[in-house]
């Protein structure tokens, strides 16, 4: 298998929306990729637990990186998830993307993401079009 253009895991590495919210790419291939990023103060609701849309933030970084892995420019046409479990504030949380079916112009992922002991708290979906 191909291994990711160097163009692409900097472009992806450089991502300033990433930078501000803490979510660092850790792992890139082919199809695939993983995002890591620790629930601080600053990320939770006024239930005390991480917002939503930080959780979804780690996902769609996941499912980004995963989506233009390939070298080809990747935008999203839909997305869903479902929360299923809350953490706690200094949790590390993982979100890790992988393509589950490319055909033509289009492809799907599926990104989920743990707490550090592997439990799952989120499921991503996500369709791409790469209109190259």
């Amino acid at each position: 298998m191909a291994d990711v253009p160097e163009e692409v895991r900097e472009r992806v590495a450089a991502d300033p929306y990433c930078d501000v919210l803490g979510i660092e790419v850790t792992d890139l291939a082919p199809g695939e990729a993983r995002t890591e990023l620790t629930v601080t103060d600053e990320l939770v609701n006024f239930h005390g637990t991480p917002h939503g849309g930080a959780i979804y933030s780690l996902a769609d970084a996941a499912f980004a990186a995963a989506s233009n892995s390939h070298g080809r420019t990747a935008v999203a046409l839909e997305t869903n998830i479902s929360y299923l479990e809350a953490v706690a504030v200094g949790e590390t949380l993982t979100a890790t993307a992988e393509e589950t079916h490319a055909a033509g112009r289009t492809a799907e992922y599926e990104v989920v993401v743990t707490d550090e002991g592997g439990g799952r708290v989120a499921t991503f979906r996500g369709r791409v079009y790469r209109p190259e």
